[in-house]
């Protein structure tokens, strides 16, 4: 339809005057897909539950997303783009100085927030005040400690320079810090090619239903479309899957649906909107059938949940050591307990996007922010039945992962549409659609029984773990398996028995979360510490240092612990003045101590390459194979490289694409840090050894190899390194309201310790959501109760209580500079030391996750 005069929108944008259609869904849209303005974000639209497209109408802050485009008719529009150059630096160059920024999404957001209450009340600004402002904004990746304190610098004058993180070691400001800021760094829909089409998806109605007919007659017809693809036109494999390729890129026509993200068909068009509005008008006809959704039903039923599965029974990883029945029975106390922990949707600020682009070459180019691009190049390939020489798959950073976005999205749908149609095509999800389809954090029913002996020694654990994995594998099983690994914590226990069972049913997919399976199990076993601490008399610290294992202990599933456990205890250790403090005081008082493992371990033999390559403008081109994400990686391939090359950080320029072999899976389990240092290190060597030729790939490899699988020797080693960390939770016993986290964390090597922070609070912020208010339940027919990220309990910025961070170093052996990652285990000891203050503070145990306890009462704000 042609779209008159009368049906356009006309306002000043950034004082200039601009017109827009009219038929927009609301002022965001105009702004991004016909203005071209990418700052303002698309993090939810169109419920403003984020915060990332705030702009300033008429001098006041507005959520884009919420606004119709018809209310901007003669007003004036602000944007981050169209801020005085020098007020941009100084947010720009104040954040990026305080580490107030990781993955950048949410960034550009909150500095017109910022702005808006910087102008109107200057140095008078309290951190208070800004708190409950922030109130409409979400960050997952910081924990908003460093970005208040970016604020206030702005808001008291203070000129501020980032420093330019040197070698390994140096505090420094991110890579790309000051355009992440800005707005100015895209993301993959940011991104525009010239004949782009945008892709939508038709989901499925049921979560388990026999797919008898999908008619596209009605999506073809409507206004706008170019294509409708079904699995009929998919000219390769069906299935993609990391480990198991059993999750279909969409289900045709006699097929089953196993899951409420389950595709049916890709409605391609020539705007978002234009495919939006046709996807539900692919027609589908059905035969429905019961879904399964008790895990523990699952695992006798008769009905096979998952289409394609012979099993509801995806996993079961077990492990004996010692007589357990002889312990137990032996010990002067024992502790039986059961706890349940729920399912989590990460809530990344970024929502899944995908653009692909046909080369003349007759190769795919497909701009990804998945977590492993090689993955995502070897699936697209498959899908489309051409060689992976056909594919390039580029990193654009994004905005937001933890785990969420490991799993092939819309990378598969993106691909298949561009190929067959021969132009460049982007699919981008609703925050709805995101929800439905990627993966979750485990739900796991775990049953503890643990001894010890008069003094408080522990003697034997035994634990039965169940998890909820969803229709598809993903990586349950490996979170299951990691879940049995870490049953025992960081403790000396003579005797174990453990096993633990992935179970598949109709209920979202689960699968990579930070943490991993660790934190679901370290939160039972640190409970069943603290109620046999009380049994024995003693103090949380004091049952933990009896217990906390040593270099040459054995631990776990057998394996002798290397030099690099010592920190254990050393973060231990650096709590107990502040809790004897704390507890003098009439504080409640928690622990938690935990410990995470770096790599993946369990007998993979990891290889990452890195190149480096000297280019004839003075550039040094560092090349690797992980995913930056907001952790930093591609920081820490920065310091490396200046590290060993004793290059002018300014001359560093960092690329990940797959034009050369060096992805060695997910960027995952903290091991980018570990695996990517020293994959650099390795290629900076090899050009010192070349003389730094120029305009040759240096090639560097860093590789382990002595792991062994779960179970298979009475000693396995069955991870290289572990990261370590004890926190310290301070509640008021009065009102049972978390008051401060103490957080030391063994991160073997900070190779720069103002990102090592700034993860830590990140982590801490998760794992107070996680302890207390975060959920994502399933209803009976397994698809999500929860549509918005309101609903999630994600704590906004009044609710986070200081954080305190101990940044301790025991080198890890074996791993390059000693490093151990820190990502994962940040948020592992949160939830127990939590429930350990909150029976500190009312004498009741908690079993059950959420706790929903300790918050100060939730009040709206502008």
């Amino acid at each position: 339809m042609t779209v008159t005069e009368v049906d356009r929108v006309t306002f000043t944008l950034n004082g200039e005057q601009v017109s827009v259609r009219g038929d927009h869904p609301h002022l965001l849209a105009a702004l991004r897909e016909e203005l071209g303005v990418t700052s303002a974000k698309d993090g939810c639209s169109p419920s403003g539950q984020c915060g990332c497209c705030t702009v300033m109408v008429d001098g006041k802050v507005q959520v884009s997303c919420t606004m119709p485009v018809a209310k901007a008719q003669g007003k004036a529009v602000l944007t981050l783009e169209g801020l005085d150059p020098d007020e941009r630096r100084r947010y720009a160059e104040a954040f990026a100085a305080h580490g107030a920024l990781q993955c950048g999404f949410c960034t550009p957001g909150i500095v017109m927030r910022a702005k808006a209450q910087v102008d109107r009340k200057g140095a008078d600004l309290t951190r208070e005040d800004m708190q409950r402002h922030l109130g409409a904004h979400l960050c997952r990746c910081t924990g908003y400690v460093k970005i208040l304190d970016a604020i206030l610098a702005v808001a008291n004058g203070k000129e501020e320079v980032p420093a330019v993180p040197t070698g390994v070691g140096s505090r420094g400001a991110r890579y790309e810090a000051v355009s992440l800021a800005l707005g100015d760094r895209g993301y993959v829909d940011d991104l525009r090619v010239p004949g782009m089409l945008h892709a939508a998806l038709r989901l499925t109605d049921h979560t388990r239903a026999d797919v008898v007919r999908i008619d596209t007659e009605r999506a073809r017809r409507a206004p706008g479309v170019v294509a409708v693809l079904t699995a009929a036109d998919i000219p390769g494999d069906l299935r993609v899957g990391i480990i198991h390729r059993d999750w279909p890129v969409m289900i045709p026509e006699g097929g089953r649906t196993s899951y409420a993200g389950d595709v049916l068909a890709v409605v391609v068009a020539e705007t978002r909107q234009a495919a939006r509005d046709a996807a539900p008008l692919v027609d589908v006809e059905y035969e429905v059938l019961d879904p399964v959704v008790d895990p523990v039903a699952a695992i006798d039923a008769a009905q096979i949940a998952v289409w394609g599965s012979d099993s509801n029974v995806l996993s079961r990883s077990a492990y004996v050591r010692g007589d357990v029945d002889a312990a137990l029975a032996s010990s002067a106390h024992v502790v039986h307990e059961v706890f349940d922990t729920q399912r989590v949707e990460h809530a990344f600020l970024e929502p899944e996007s995908t653009l692909a682009v046909p080369g003349e070459d007759g190769v795919l180019h497909v701009y990804s922010g998945g977590q492993g691009i090689w993955d995502d190049r070897d699936q697209i390939a498959s899908v489309l039945g051409v060689d992976r020489s056909r594919v390039t798959a580029e990193l654009v950073s994004n905005g937001g992962a933890f785990g969420g976005k490991e799993d092939l999205s819309n990378q598969a749908h993106a691909a298949l549409a561009a190929w067959l149609l021969g132009r460049p095509v982007k699919c981008t999800l609703s925050r709805q659609e995101s929800f439905r389809m990627h993966a979750k954090r485990h739900p796991l029913h775990l049953e503890y029984w643990v001894g010890c002996d008069g003094d408080g020694h522990l003697t034997a654990v035994r634990a039965r773990l169940l998890g909820d994995s969803g229709a598809y594998a993903s990586v349950g099983m490996k979170v299951l398996e990691r879940a049995a690994g870490h049953a025992s914590g960081p403790y000396r226990v003579p005797a174990i028995d453990v096993e633990a069972v992935a179970v598949r049913t109709n209920n979202p997919v689960c699968g990579a979360f930070r943490g991993f399976g660790a934190n679901q199990s370290q939160f039972a076993m640190e409970g069943m510490v603290d109620r046999l601490a009380e049994r024995v008399g003693i103090t949380g610290w004091e049952m933990r240092k009896r217990n906390v294992v040593h270099p040459g202990d054995v631990w776990g599933p057998g394996q002798l612990m290397d030099d690099g456990c010592a920190g254990a205890e050393r973060c231990l250790d650096a709590l107990a003045d502040r809790y004897e403090a704390a507890r003098a005081a009439g504080k409640a008082v928690g622990l938690g101590l935990a410990l995470k493992n770096s790599g993946l371990g369990n007998g993979y033999t990891e290889v990452s390459r890195a190149v480096v390559r000297f280019e004839e403008d003075g550039v040094v081109e560092v090349r690797h194979g992980w995913t930056e994400m907001g952790q930093g990686i591609h920081t820490v391939a920065l310091q490396v490289a200046v590290e060993e090359l004793g290059v002018d950080p300014a001359r560093v320029r960092v690329v990940v694409d797959t034009t050369r072999e060096l992805g060695d899976g997910q960027t995952t389990g903290s091991r980018g840090t570990l695996m990517g240092a020293g994959a650099v290190r390795e290629a900076c060597r090899a050009a010192r050894a070349a003389d730094c030729r120029p305009g040759v790939d240096h090639v560097g490899e860093y590789q382990v190899d002595w792991t062994q699988e779960l179970g298979t020797s009475d000693n396995p080693t069955i991870h290289a390194a572990f990261g370590y960390a004890a926190q310290m939770v301070v509640v008021d016993p009065a009102t049972c309201q978390v008051e401060r986290v103490v957080a030391a964390h063994d991160v073997g090597r900070a190779i720069n310790p103002m990102l090592c922070e700034g993860q830590i609070e990140g982590a801490v912020h998760m794992g107070l959501g996680y302890a207390l208010s975060e959920d994502f339940p399933a209803d009976e027919r397994g698809f999500p109760v929860k549509t918005n990220l309101r609903s999630l309990g994600v704590l906004r910025p009044k609710d986070v209580p200081p954080i305190d961070v101990i940044l301790i170093e025991v080198p890890q052996p074996r791993a390059p500079y000693g490093v151990k990652g820190v990502g994962e285990i940040g948020l592992v000891p949160t939830a127990p030391a939590v429930a350990a203050a909150l029976h500190a503070a009312d004498g009741k145990w908690r079993t059950t996750l959420p706790m929903r306890a300790g918050l100060a009462p939730s009040a709206d704000t502008d």
